[in-house]
């Protein structure tokens, strides 16, 4: 199990390193940060976010501890649907509350961007590569779904808006 955890973060951590090395002589992409960003990725999400689509999905990041954050996934209509988890952007995983045997972990990829990995029962699920656009009012969340493994087998996105105060 651990040996096919690690065959999936190295296959990950390769295809990061490749396109990030194609885009290395290029202008700033959306999602990339440009040479001058202030964003500090640690405190840049902090607020509500609201989904695009769904009404019923919002993202609460907290400060939590120092230098990291606690996000919890709300649903109006249904607070008993609630999970959260912690991280100080360390890539170690930590358990998610309302979700029993899942554990996350999260790291820094830039100012702008954060990848999340999904584990249930021992296995990476789920990857997401989460980036906040120029303004920082907008997270666009990229979702790929693996099999046990770690083959994807789905790609999905979800937008959100920073919500007024």
């Amino acid at each position: 199990m651990r040996i096919q955890n690690l065959l999936v973060c190295a296959a990950i951590f390769t295809a990061t390193l490749f396109t990030a090395s194609l885009g290395f002589a290029q202008a700033p992409a959306r999602g990339q940060a440009k040479a001058d960003d202030k964003t500090d990725p640690r405190t840049a999400r902090i607020g509500v976010w609201d989904n695009s689509t769904n009404p019923n999905n919002v993202m609460t990041y907290e400060a939590y501890e120092k230098g990291g954050n606690k996000l919890t996934v709300s649903n109006p209509k249904n607070p008993a649907s609630d999970w959260s988890y912690a991280t100080l952007f360390d890539g170690v995983f930590r358990p998610v509350a309302g979700q029993p045997g899942s554990e996350t972990a999260v790291e820094i990829i830039n100012p702008k961007s954060i990848r999340i990995y999904n584990k249930k029962d021992g296995v990476v699920y789920q990857v997401v590569i989460n980036t906040l656009s120029e303004d920082n009012n907008t997270i666009s969340n990229e979702y790929i779904r693996m099999d046990k493994d770690g083959k994807i087998t789905g790609v999905t996105h979800v937008t959100y808006i920073r919500r007024k105060k």
